[in-house]
């Protein structure tokens, strides 16, 4: 299967650019300019376009890579804020004792069903063994149901802890700190669907940062994340 069969750039060039743009904290007309200077004349808008389409489709593929090995069971959750069309919304993230990343969700709204509906989809696929024994949170009334809700439907385990201790959570609070670089840039969605899209490539290439992949990549350096990048849509650059 061809992921860019009817694109008028080869494929290592879109990666380029979507590889760039979610890693970077840049603008799409500083990226224009950036492989315009290259040889790859590509309007901004493409470049949108191509991050629209692919960035979902890169975390999707990169997922097992990232999330799994090595997955600690003491977790620190947390949600920060987007702005899409002028509103707030809340992106809701996860990252181990040691900072990897777990998992997130971008919702509009910030209750008991999408705390739970967030801890849902970290927990989906894991092993018994993977699950979390200990999650730390915020002060924030709404976990608790949902952390008791996933207890009775036997998705998270009955002994998982759940601690509200501030110190604790400087961890994702830092966290959330070196990805909103990477979003400011954007100065606001237009709606949630493109936020979580754009979102999902810069959550990727953040955890690709911190190594969370490093085991897989055939070679070291930066090179070595490109690989792995073009491996999943095989792609092979000499």
């Amino acid at each position: 299967m061809n992921d860019f069969k009817w694109r008028h750039f080869r494929g290592e060039i879109i990666l380029w650019g979507i590889r760039w743009y979610c890693k970077y904290g840049i603008s799409y007309r500083n990226l224009e300019e950036m492989l315009d200077e290259r040889g790859v004349s590509v309007d901004h808008t493409t470049l949108y376009r191509w991050v629209q389409h692919y960035a979902p489709e890169m975390e999707k593929r990169l997922r097992w890579y990232w999330k799994r090995p090595g997955l600690s069971r003491s977790w620190r959750v947390d949600e920060t804020y987007v702005k899409v069309k002028g509103k707030w919304a809340y992106l809701y993230r996860a990252v181990d004792k040691n900072g990897d990343t777990i998992d997130f969700y971008l919702s509009a709204t910030r209750n008991m069903k999408a705390a739970k509906r967030f801890l849902g989809k970290a927990l989906n696929g894991l092993k018994d063994w993977e699950k979390p024994l200990k999650i730390n949170t915020d002060t924030a009334p709404t976990y608790g149901p949902a952390i008791a809700d996933l207890k009775k439907e036997g998705k998270l385990p009955e002994e998982a802890l759940h601690r509200q201790v501030k110190y604790l959570n400087s961890i994702v609070e830092s966290d959330h700190g070196k990805l909103k670089q990477l979003i400011k840039p954007v100065r606001g969605f237009k709606t949630l669907k493109t936020a979580y899209a754009t979102i999902k490539g810069f959550e990727v290439m953040h955890a690709l940062r911190k190594g969370q992949a490093a085991i897989f990549r055939y070679s070291g350096g930066i090179m070595g994340e490109v690989r792995l990048i073009e491996r999943q849509f095989n792609v092979y650059t000499a």
